[in-house]
């Protein structure tokens, strides 16, 4: 049985902006009911070209449901460049976090809004053939290759949670695995190159990063985060107010707070939750 937040419960029982906009500026349509998640999203823009209005249509789960509700939440507002940013980890983190095997309700969530992006920009006729890995929910090689480099997938299992690419009869195992191998493989052999961090510097980001990226989002929902130490590059932590004894908290340690920091700090950082 999944462990839901509570956050991911209302946005369930009571998803906003459920609909289809008339005449709408960007508008796609991702998945299929066949495959047992389907989702149509479409926005339209006010006259200083922000994001005024977004609905969807689903048919899924709840996580597809909650996902596509926070998604509507998340883009208004925002112009058609910033909404272009938004990422299936952004969805999950607005929602508290999503169990890992529900995280391809975010990347849905993600490619419906690309692919609404595109409509609006004239670029769907441009779009390239690209090669279906999983015959059985119609996934793409593209559609693996942007997952793992995203959510830094290492795993068929993971690729399988976030992309449902390998969950039926498990044919395309090989192929996937395959692909894996090879995006690890460009990462690691085009590394960037940086300018060595020293000690002090490296922990003053962290807690920069903390007070300014990630104790905003964690106090929303009650919650709280304490940096402990920093030993070489493990970020040890404490968790505190709701967070302490959330279910999904080291779901969130993994998949917000080390994401985080390792975009803003160092790739290399790894977060570890200490009893404190």
């Amino acid at each position: 049985m999944w462990e839901y937040t509570d956050k991911v419960k209302e946005h369930f029982l009571n998803p906003r902006n459920v609909g289809e906009i008339e005449e709408p500026d960007g508008v796609a349509e991702v998945g299929s009911i066949a495959c047992g998640d389907a989702l149509k999203f479409t926005f339209k823009l006010d006259e200083s070209g922000k994001i005024k209005e977004a609905k969807f249509k689903t048919f899924g789960c709840a996580s597809a449901i909650a996902s596509a509700s926070a998604l509507t939440e998340i883009v208004k507002g925002m112009t058609v460049e910033e909404a272009s940013k938004v990422t299936n980890q952004d969805i999950a983190k607005f929602l508290g976090g999503l169990p890992e095997e529900k995280m391809h309700c975010s990347v849905m969530g993600r490619e419906a809004l690309d692919k609404a992006i595109a409509y609006y920009r004239g670029d769907t006729g441009k779009e390239v053939e690209d090669k279906v890995v999983c015959e059985c929910f119609g996934v793409t090689e593209k559609e693996i290759e942007k997952a793992i480099r995203e959510n830094a997938l290492t795993t068929l299992e993971e690729v399988t949670n976030y992309t449902k690419a390998g969950g039926g009869c498990g044919n395309c195992h090989p192929a996937i695995q395959e692909i894996i191998d090879r995006v690890l493989g460009d990462v690691h052999a085009k590394p960037v190159p940086r300018p060595k961090m020293s000690n002090l510097r490296k922990i003053r980001l962290i807690e920069e990063t903390i007070d300014q990226e990630i104790r905003p989002s964690l106090k929303q929902d009650g919650g709280d985060i304490e940096l402990v130490d920093v030993v070489g590059n493990r970020v040890l932590v404490a968790t505190r107010g709701a967070c302490a004894s959330c279910q999904a908290a080291n779901r969130t340690l993994k998949n917000f707070v080390e994401v985080k920091l390792r975009e803003l700090v160092l790739p290399e950082l790894v977060v570890e939750e200490v009893s404190q």
